[in-house]
């Protein structure tokens, strides 16, 4: 299907992997569908660790977000069953989590918010975003993360 974005224009997507949020997500309970968009122009076939959430109800609605395992191998947070039941039962294998990126005008203040995971079952296609009750944070700084390990990519692909 054809959609119309305000970053990307208009794209064609694969309807089939439509994203729902049955209850919406955090300060926008009215849309529940989304796709996942990365930039295809990038080297990295997975856009450089950057995705877009991309609402299909509002062209102008598209977050930026990443897997928190790529710069926090450590990130496990402990979410309750019940705020899982709306997307169906997980498992490592169809499971995806993913947190909201901020992209302020300074890049070095770069963050991502570790407080309110994104988890979306891969089977159902639905999805939850959740408040977490232990103590991460909503400004996770990670501009250093990221050069460090762009300098440490650059240095293996050099050998």
């Amino acid at each position: 299907m054809h959609i119309i974005t305000k970053i990307f224009g208009e794209i064609l997507v694969d309807e089939e992997k439509k994203i729902t949020f049955p209850r919406g997500i955090v300060g926008f309970p009215e849309l529940t569908d989304f796709m996942l968009i990365h930039d295809a122009d990038t080297k990295d076939p997975d856009g450089g660790g950057i995705k877009w959430l991309q609402s299909l109800q509002e062209p102008a609605f598209a977050m930026p977000v990443m897997d928190p395992l790529i710069l926090i191998p450590d990130y496990n947070p402990t979410i309750e069953d019940e705020l899982l039941k709306p997307i169906g039962r997980l498992h490592p294998e169809n499971m995806l989590v993913l947190v909201t990126v901020t992209v302020p005008i300074d890049i070095k203040n770069l963050s991502v918010n570790l407080k309110a995971p994104l988890i979306i079952n891969g089977d159902s296609r639905k999805a939850v975003q959740v408040i977490l009750e232990e103590d991460y944070e909503v400004k996770h700084y990670i501009y250093d993360k990221l050069e460090k390990a762009k300098k440490e990519i650059d240095e293996n692909s050099a050998e």
